[in-house]
This record gives structure tokens, C-alpha cells and sequence, in this order.
């Protein structure tokens, strides 16, 4: 048998960039002489994040549409025929035998090129609302690996597959009881506790929302882990300290950046989150009942789209951007003080989960193609 070469494609953000690189992972744990490369968007962080994995990457002059300087946009339809030009030299001279796309703006040049040439290609749709580009390469795709079950509706019906988002391992495999958790980050086991996270760089109007609530918080008997992110981590720390908020009996956890999310994770009682795709992957494998604020100023607001699949089952409860004011506190104290709504929320947000997806897709993928 031939030595596998696989080529990816996803960037822009971490919830493209990730999944393509779970897909390789879990495809090298199998094969480990099989031979990779990413194709991926010049200045964006998968330029930085795929070889920091251990990958090879080249690199497109590809770029979506900017809406604050309209005048650049003239450039699109050249750095679109240059990226095909270079997608198809690359996949020529790499030749490999699968072509997988999970997103972003390198996606469509490289999976169009490679479909072109022959080469069997997959994509992995993590949202529940796919961009354009997706629905125009599902017509050539061999399978569409989705997150979201019913895509019917947007990709060819005998390609959909229904596998959910790869999502870190250890959310699967180290998840700890909460009280156990609570006694290692030194909380009280007894008291319930919240989890806020705002992403990789954090999330400033979650921080606004603390900020603009913090008095009626320390009247509660209520612990928070408070990811703020880089941006406004010092600030927030300077300011909780200078008001002396409940920062000093440990109420209040207040963090940069979370490095063992599995940890924080098991500790909460109930998630305040945006609603990325990878995010709610995973928090339906933590179980645990959630506030989604979606960030609005999404691709096609599918950050929204994403919340609302939880919101209609009742597996989360969503609050816009815009009603952060009036809405964020008591609906999260409407969830905080309902036991039995938050068992329902646990119980219904777990029917999301696909803690296998990895695995699955790279199953079907090595059928379909029959390198098995």
C-alpha cells in the first residue's frame, strides 16, 4: 500500500483551524509515515497554529470581503484566480489522495482545485448555518461532515453525514465529579458555582456584562470563574482589587485564559459562553447548563444560528449582544436558582454531544476511499 498524503484546509479561526488539525491527528495516530500538508490563508493564524502542531503549510493570498474599506474589495477577483492558479500547482506537485476543507478562506480555492484534478474531497461543516462556499464544493464533495443534525436542507441529502465537531480529547477523557473539581481549584465543593468564557482572547461585553453586575453578585452565595481574555485581563484585576470586590474569599476566580478547561468545565454548575461552533461541541460533551451570548458581528451571524439550534430544544438559554443590559443577569439567575431547569437544560444539551466525531469522520474518509 502506498503511503498516504492528505491534504487540509481551514483557517481564519481557531474554529476551522482546529478540526483540520484533530482530522490529521487522529489520521497520523493510524498512520504515522502518511504525509500531510495544509493549505491556508497568508497573515492568518493558521499560518502560526498548523506548523506549531507539527504540519506543513503553504500559504494563499486569498481574503475575504472587507466591509470597512470597500475600495479593496476590487483586488478580491485577482487574489481569487492567483490563489486557484497556486492551489492547483501545489496539489499537483504534492498529489495527494484526500482533500479535506473545514472552513475559512483558503478552503474553497484548494478544495475547488483539488476536485478538479481528481482528488476525492470531504468537508467538515461545523456550523449550523454553512457559508456559500461549502454549498458550492458539497456538489463535488464525496461527504459533508456536519454538527448540527437536519443539513439536508443546504448540502446534497445522500452526502450529509451527521458526526458533530472534533473537539479536544481531554474534554472527553479527564472530566472529573464537580465537587472533586471545586476542591482542586479551591473552591467550595458545596456552592455552586459559574464559568464564564469568552473565548481565546475573551469576550469584552461578557466582561461588561460582570462588571455591570458584580454588586448584585457578592450577594449571592455564588462562586465565578471569570475567563476575561488578554485585552482587559490587568485592567479588570486593578479595578476588582481598587473596589474591593469579592475577589478576596475566592468568590470570584478571575483568569486571563483557562489552560485546563476539562477542570473548569467540571467545576461549573451552569456556562456563560458565545456560541462558536467548537464551543458548543464542546459544552454538549461537558453536560453542563448554559447562557450562550452569541458574538453578533459573525460570518452571517451563525454564531446566532448556532445558539438557536440549543434554545429550541431547551438545551441553552441565549441572550444577544444587545440585551446584555436588561436581560444577562436575571436570565442568568433565572438559571442559577431553577435546580430542576437546569437538570432539564444538562439533560437536553447532552443530546448534541459527539465526543466519537473524530474518529467517525476519519472512518468514513478512509472507506470512502478505500484506504483502509
Amino acid at each position: 500500500m502506498n503511503k498516504l498524503k492528505v491534504l487540509l484546509s481551514g483557517g481564519g479561526t481557531g474554529g476551522h483551524i482546529f478540526p483540520a488539525i484533530a482530522i490529521a491527528d487522529e489520521i497520523r495516530k493510524r498512520f504515522p509515515e502518511a504525509e500531510f500538508l495544509f493549505i491556508g490563508a497568508n497573515s492568518k493564524m493558521e499560518m502560526e497554529k498548523v506548523p506549531n502542531a507539527g504540519y506543513k503549510i503553504e500559504g494563499l493570498n486569498i481574503a475575504g470581503i472587507d466591509r470597512g474599506n470597500i475600495l479593496s474589495n476590487f483586488k478580491l477577483p485577482f487574489k481569487l484566480l492567483s490563489s486557484l492558479s497556486k492551489a492547483k500547482k501545489i496539489i499537483k506537485e504534492f498529489r495527494p489522495d484526500v482533500a479535506i476543507g473545514t472552513g475559512g478562506f483558503a478552503s474553497g480555492p484548494a478544495l475547488w482545485a483539488a476536485s478538479r484534478l481528481g482528488v476525492s474531497t470531504f468537508i467538515q461543516e461545523q456550523n449550523a448555518y454553512p457559508g456559500v462556499t461549502n454549498k458550492l464544493l458539497s456538489k463535488k464533495a464525496k461527504a459533508v461532515f456536519t454538527a448540527y443534525p437536519n443539513m439536508e436542507k443546504d448540502f446534497p441529502k445522500t452526502k450529509v453525514i451527521f458526526s458533530g465537531n472534533p473537539i479536544r480529547q481531554n474534554i472527553v477523557t479527564d472530566m472529573l465529579d464537580s465537587k472533586t473539581a471545586k476542591e482542586q481549584l479551591g473552591l467550595d465543593a458545596d456552592k455552586l458555582c459559574i464559568l464564564s468564557v469568552g473565548g481565546s482572547l475573551g469576550s469584552r461585553t461578557l466582561n461588561n456584562g460582570w462588571k455591570d453586575n458584580l454588586v448584585e453578585f457578592g450577594k449571592e452565595n455564588m462562586q465565578l470563574i471569570w475567563q476575561t481574555g488578554k485585552l482587559d485581563y490587568k485592567n479588570l484585576v486593578e479595578e476588582l482589587t481598587n473596589n474591593q470586590q469579592p475577589t478576596t474569599n475566592n468568590q470570584i476566580q478571575i483568569k486571563e485564559f483557562v489552560y485546563e478547561m476539562p477542570l473548569a468545565y467540571s467545576a461549573a454548575d451552569v456556562i456563560v459562553s458565545r456560541a462558536g461552533a467548537i464551543a458548543i461541541s464542546e459544552l454538549s460533551v461537558a453536560g453542563k447548563p448554559v447562557l450562550l451570548v452569541p458574538f453578533p458581528f459573525a460570518a452571517e451571524d451563525h454564531q446566532t444560528k448556532n445558539a438557536l439550534n440549543l434554545v429550541e430544544k431547551n438545551a441553552a438559554k441565549m441572550v444577544k449582544d444587545s440585551e446584555m443590559k436588561d436581560l444577562f443577569w436575571p436570565t442568568l439567575m433565572g438559571i442559577c436558582k431553577d435546580e430542576n431547569l437546569r437538570a432539564e437544560m444538562s439533560k437536553n444539551i447532552k443530546t448534541f454531544a459527539k465526543p466519537n466525531a473524530t474518529v467517525e469522520i476519519v472512518d468514513e474518509i478512509l472507506k470512502t476511499i478505500k484506504y483502509v
